[in-house]
């Protein structure tokens, strides 16, 4: 009977076979190289077509660069090239050729069989420190927020000093950050003096009479106040740019600041650089305006001038005139979805928070069967050559994307629709959830670079998973011999199914990965020193084969449980604790413990069951 008692039924063989093939499958797409490519995308409305296509096989021909080939995947455009300087003459020449409207970016191809990519078999991402990535230095445009700080303060000035009753003859704004108070008489100057000293204190301010009858109170942010502005705006910045990289689903990405007004954003293994310089690099938002339609909008377009209060635009090839009033803003939008109305035309569901929902509500319970319009609002950067020196300028695009008659009043949730297309709609869905940059930013550099830490870094890392792996094997064959080797065949599959799992689940691989990875091996073995160790103990005591095998197995397994489990706890408070490198060491390390528990204890098993069981045996090669 104990022969018979380390046997597996035939459907266990049948799942270890098909794990390890699906594992030898989507670890695969590791094989193949990448070779440098240019993307091509089409923004806003534009679309990547044929057209396009021959646009930018005609600039390349002209240049005189070869490329291998060219592929459309989905609503992009991929050209691939044998060296990276081809790679970055095409991208210059490709962007001159087809203008503003499309984005041209740098991207790396790989080379991996359609029949792997159908299944979604895929290559594991490397971050910065191995394979390199998207490297983006955006400058942010600080002035104008401060602009738009003195703007709010003028309002709010004059809203208070009216409120208190002091009258004033003027308020401007200066440069350097001023602002400037006129009164009729000192008494009003003096009151008003004191009221500002009270509460505008980040303003310093000073009383002069430049004439008998003129006062005047200049006040100037402080230094203080405008670096504590310029260190919110940027950290603001920061935060909605980490907000886009999450929606782009890129993980380990890098945000931090360089310098006063720069912001560097590190993509590691990023697929599609397109999208990520189109999303990171656009200051949108919605507004919503009522449409006028008390005046004639055709004939404010023929005269040139609009009726006052009011802003001529043109839409679907009609003039229309929108009333200034901005009765909501998309930063009071708290969720956005992208999806497909009744009629099947893409749209946004949208839900809102508090802030601003109370005018929104009131203004259209009071404009039922009244047209009101979504406006796109987009600040763009346009590099300028003044006085030889390179400068940026930034122009404000609006464009109506919707006008829909409202039906009944709108509360918390309402819908966009009037989209160009899906493309469009998930754009802006996404860019309304990670919220609109606080100031317009400026691609000034984007490169994709080489690893952070050198080849060196990257032969190390691979040379230490080799050498610990090796060391592992030899002495697991010389010292428990035959199980030992079997251990060493599952070490090897546990191996290859970390690298499937991770590129299953699209995670990046750092160096702290391959540490994680050179400590999952030594852990790995631990789970089959265990077991052979149990067996041991058991035929010393003079127990038959197969029931030592038996025992060995059934009694180890509560053990190896217990450790992998409290390692498991610490990874997991790792990961949601740590930072972006730590994440990738408990990712490997818990992908890793996971796989082993497979590959040590049911894979080896498997092994040793159909070598040694279900006969009748006297001895096995267990090192004594």
């Amino acid at each position: 009977m104990a022969a018979l008692i380390n046997r597996y039924p035939f459907w266990k063989y049948l799942l270890i076979v098909f794990v390890i093939v699906a594992a030898f499958v989507y670890a695969a797409p590791n094989l193949y190289p990448e070779y440098p490519a240019v993307q091509i995308m089409g923004t806003n409305s534009s679309e990547v077509d044929n057209s396009t296509l021959e646009a930018a096989k005609n600039a390349l021909q002209g240049a005189g660069i070869t490329y291998l080939d060219v592929q459309f995947q989905g609503q992009t455009l991929l050209f691939r090239f044998q060296t990276t300087d081809d790679q970055l003459k095409a991208k210059e020449v490709i962007q001159q050729s087809l203008g503003d409207h499309y984005l041209v970016a740098l991207n790396l191809a790989s080379t991996t069989p359609g029949w792997l990519k159908s299944i979604g078999a895929m290559p594991m991402r490397l971050g910065l420190d191995l394979r390199g990535g998207v490297h983006f230095l955006l400058q942010v445009d600080v002035d104008s927020v401060m602009q738009q700080r003195i703007e709010g303060d003028l309002r709010s000035i004059g809203q208070a000093l009216r409120d208190e009753r002091i009258r004033y003859s003027g308020i401007t704004r200066k440069s350097d950050n001023q602002v400037v108070i006129q009164f009729r008489s000192q008494d009003a100057q003096d009151a008003a003096y004191s009221f500002v000293m009270r509460r505008y204190t980040e303003f310093s301010w000073e009383k002069n009479q430049p004439s008998e009858h003129e006062f005047i109170l200049q006040g100037k942010l402080s230094p203080q106040a405008l670096f504590q502005a310029r260190e919110e705006t940027l950290e603001q910045a920061m935060n909605t740019l980490r907000n886009r990289v999450n929606e782009l689903g890129v993980s380990e990405a890098i945000v931090q600041q360089q310098g006063e007004s720069r912001v560097a954003v590190d993509l590691p293994g990023i697929q599609d650089t397109a999208e990520a310089k189109n999303i990171l690099g656009k200051t949108a938002t919605l507004e919503f305006h009522m449409v006028d339609t008390e005046h004639h909008a055709a004939l404010a377009a023929e005269q040139g001038v609009a009726p006052p209060d009011t802003r001529l635009y043109n839409y679907n090839g009609q003039p229309i005139l929108l009333k200034n009033q901005i009765v909501l803003r998309g930063s009071s939008i708290v969720a956005a979805t992208s999806g497909f109305g009744e009629d099947g035309r893409p749209n946004v569901q949208v839900r809102l928070s508090g802030a601003g929902e109370g005018l929104f509500t009131k203004v259209t319970a009071e404009n039922i069967g009244k047209p009101m319009a979504v406006v796109y609002v987009e600040i763009k950067s346009v590099p300028k050559t003044e006085n030889g020196k390179q400068t940026i300028a930034y122009q404000t695009e609006r464009r109506i994307i919707s006008v829909a008659t409202i039906q009944s009043a709108l509360g918390s949730n309402f819908q966009i629709t009037g989209l160009a297309s899906q493309n469009e709609a998930r754009t802006l869905a996404l860019l309304l959830r990670a919220g609109a940059l606080p100031a317009p930013v400026t691609i000034i550099e984007e490169r994709q670079v080489g690893p952070s830490l050198g080849k060196q870094n990257i032969r190390m890392g691979v040379l230490s998973v080799e050498v610990g792996m090796g060391l592992v094997v030899i002495f697991m064959a010389l010292y428990y011999g035959l199980m030992g080797v079997i251990a060493d065949i599952a070490l090897a599959m546990n191996l290859v199914l970390i690298v499937a799992v991770l590129s299953m689940l699209g995670a990046t691989l750092t160096l702290p990965g391959i540490a994680g990875i050179v400590l999952t091996v030594g852990m790995a073995v631990d789970a089959n020193v265990l077991i052979f160790e149990r067996i041991r103990e058991e035929l010393r005591r003079g127990m038959g084969v197969q029931s030592s095998i038996h025992a060995g197995y059934e009694r180890a397994f509560i053990t190896i449980l217990d450790a992998n489990l409290t390692t498991l706890i610490v990874m997991m408070i790792l990961f949601s604790l740590g930072s972006g490198t730590v994440k990738g060491l408990a990712i490997t390390v818990t992908v890793g413990l996971i796989t082993s528990m497979f590959t040590a204890i049911m894979g080896t098993r498997a092994l040793v069951n159909l070598i040694y069981g279900g006969r009748s045996i006297k001895r096995i090669s267990i090192g004594i």
